[in-house]
């Protein structure tokens, strides 16, 4: 069974946290969030997510792929943290997945994770950001090898969807996607 990490850190944006874990769980994926610190975890606009574990506890376990959602002031935290920079960095000598989304590839940036691949973020993060050999395309969803990059909230099912397809393949997305009851 596919295993991953999503770290939830204070002001994350709720719609992609919620999208990205209910939609892997939908997958038979083992999903699981860690607060950065103990407890509640307060999203950017109010909504409080419970975390499985502490991120010090998840980082006991091994994991196919870490996935961050973004929003603001979460990124800054998840860029701020050295627990989460240090497990990139394992993560990305293991060749495995590494996803983020809306504000948070700015996290992989600073991992020194994008150099000389083809991302996405939400608009004006990378404007005063510049990291060789980046080619920043805007588009919903990219992946580029083991970094998958998606825009913002609206694109988080699309997103989510892109993570169960590479995780447990075609099929399963495309019966993830069926459940959904989505047009086109």
């Amino acid at each position: 069974m596919a295993s991953v990490l999503v770290p939830i850190a204070e002001g994350c944006e709720e719609l992609e946290a919620v999208t990205i874990l209910d939609l892997l769980v939908r997958a038979g994926v083992h999903v699981i969030s860690a607060g950065l610190e103990p407890g509640p975890v307060t999203c950017s606009r109010g909504t409080i997510l419970v975390p499985s574990m502490t991120l010090d506890q998840a980082m006991a376990e091994d994991y196919d792929m870490i996935v961050l959602p973004g929003g603001l002031p979460g990124a800054d935290h998840l860029d701020k943290d050295e627990r989460i920079q240090s497990l990139l960095a394992s993560m990305s000598g293991d060749n495995k997945y590494i996803a983020a989304i809306c504000a948070a590839p700015k996290v992989l940036a600073t991992a020194g994770l994008l150099n000389d691949k083809k991302i996405t973020s939400y608009p004006g993060v990378f404007d005063k950001i510049d990291i060789p050999g980046m080619i920043y395309d805007g588009g919903a969803v990219i992946k580029d090898g083991t970094i998958i990059t998606s825009r913002g909230p609206g694109t988080a099912m699309d997103f989510s969807l892109m993570l169960i397809e590479v995780l447990v393949g075609k099929e399963k997305r495309d019966e993830v996607e069926s459940g959904l009851v989505r047009d086109g």
